[in-house]
C-alpha cells in the first residue's frame, strides 16, 4: 500500500465516523417531528446551534419551552446568538401558537430532549477533533488543494470526494460522473407536459450529499448566485435549480481533478463602453 492509498485507507475510518456522528441530529429532529411538526420546521434547520441545543437541554420539550416563556428563551439564546436570539425566539414563539392539539408523548419529550441535546453537544465536539485530524490528512493528499480551491467545497466535503472519486480517473467523462452521484437532473413528465427537475433517485447517497452541500454553499460566490439565480428565473424550484447548479460545477471539478489544476475564477465580463 503506498502512502496515498494508506492516507485515504485512514481518511475513510475517519469520515465514516464522521459520518454516523452527524446522524445524531436527526434523532431530536425527528422525536420533534413527531410532536410538534412546527416547531422542528423552526429549529430543525439550526439544530446543532449553541443557542438552539442550550434551550432544549435547559427548557426539554415544546411544554417546557412554553412554560419557560420569551423572557427566559431570549435570555437563553442571547448568550450564545447575540445576533439571532431574539428571532430565534420569535421564530420558536410562533411555531409553538401554530399548534394546539398536544401530541400523545410531548410530556415525556420534555425529559429526553434534554438528554438528546446534551449529547449531541459532546459528538458536536467529537467533531471538531475529527475534522482536525481529517484536515491533517486530507492536508497531504496531492488533490486536496485542488478540490478546496472551489467555492463551496470544504474540508468534509473534499474528504468525501477524495474517496468516492479519486483522480476522476474512472469516469469516462463529467456526465458519467454525474450519473454516478444522482445529480443528472430527471425531468417529470406528464402525457405532452413536462413538469419539472429533480435529482435521481439513484447514485452514490454521500456523494450527492456532497455535490449539494458544496452547491449550496456556493450560493455566496458570485459566479454560482449568478447560475442559480437564473434558473430560479426560468422558474426553477429552489431544488431544481441547485441540481442545475451542482450538475454544472461536477462539470468544472471532474476537469480539475483529470488535469490536476486548481479552480478559475471566471473573467468579469467586459463593460460597454
Amino acid at each position: 500500500m503506498d502512502v496515498d492509498d494508506e492516507a485515504l485507507a485512514e481518511l475513510e475510518v475517519l469520515v465514516g465516523f464522521d459520518d454516523d456522528l452527524a446522524g445524531e441530529a436527526t434523532r431530536i429532529r425527528g422525536l420533534l417531528t413527531g410532536i410538534h411538526p412546527a416547531l422542528e420546521h423552526a429549529i430543525g434547520p439550526r439544530i446543532s446551534h449553541p443557542a438552539v441545543l442550550e434551550i432544549l437541554s435547559r427548557c426539554g420539550g415544546p411544554a417546557g419551552i412554553t412554560k419557560a416563556g420569551r423572557r427566559k428563551l431570549t435570555a437563553i439564546a442571547k448568550v450564545h446568538a447575540p445576533r439571532m436570539g431574539e428571532r430565534l425566539v420569535k421564530a420558536i414563539m410562533t411555531a409553538l401558537g401554530e399548534q394546539t392539539v398536544t401530541v400523545p408523548g410531548t410530556a415525556a419529550a420534555d425529559t429526553v430532549l434534554p438528554r438528546l441535546a446534551d449529547s449531541l453537544k459532546t459528538v458536536l465536539q467529537q467533531r471538531k477533533q475529527v475534522a482536525e485530524q481529517v484536515e491533517g490528512i486530507l492536508d497531504a493528499h496531492p488533490l486536496a488543494g485542488v478540490l478546496t480551491s472551489m467555492p463551496g467545497i470544504g474540508i468534509r466535503t473534499a474528504a468525501r470526494i477524495l474517496l468516492e472519486v479519486g483522480d476522476a480517473s474512472h469516469f469516462a467523462s463529467s456526465g458519467h460522473l454525474a450519473a454516478y452521484a444522482g445529480i443528472a437532473p430527471v425531468t417529470r413528465s406528464s402525457g405532452s407536459s413536462i413538469k419539472d427537475e429533480h435529482p435521481a433517485r439513484t447514485g452514490n447517497r454521500q456523494l450527492k450529499r456532497a455535490f449539494f452541500l458544496a452547491a449550496f454553499a456556493s450560493l455566496s460566490h458570485p459566479a454560482s448566485r449568478t447560475y442559480y439565480d437564473r434558473k430560479r428565473a426560468e422558474g426553477k424550484k429552489h431544488n431544481a435549480a441547485l441540481i442545475c447548479l451542482a450538475r454544472r460545477r461536477c462539470d468544472v471539478l471532474y476537469a480539475m481533478l483529470r488535469n490536476g489544476t486548481h479552480y478559475r475564477h471566471p473573467e468579469p465580463a467586459p463593460t460597454a463602453a
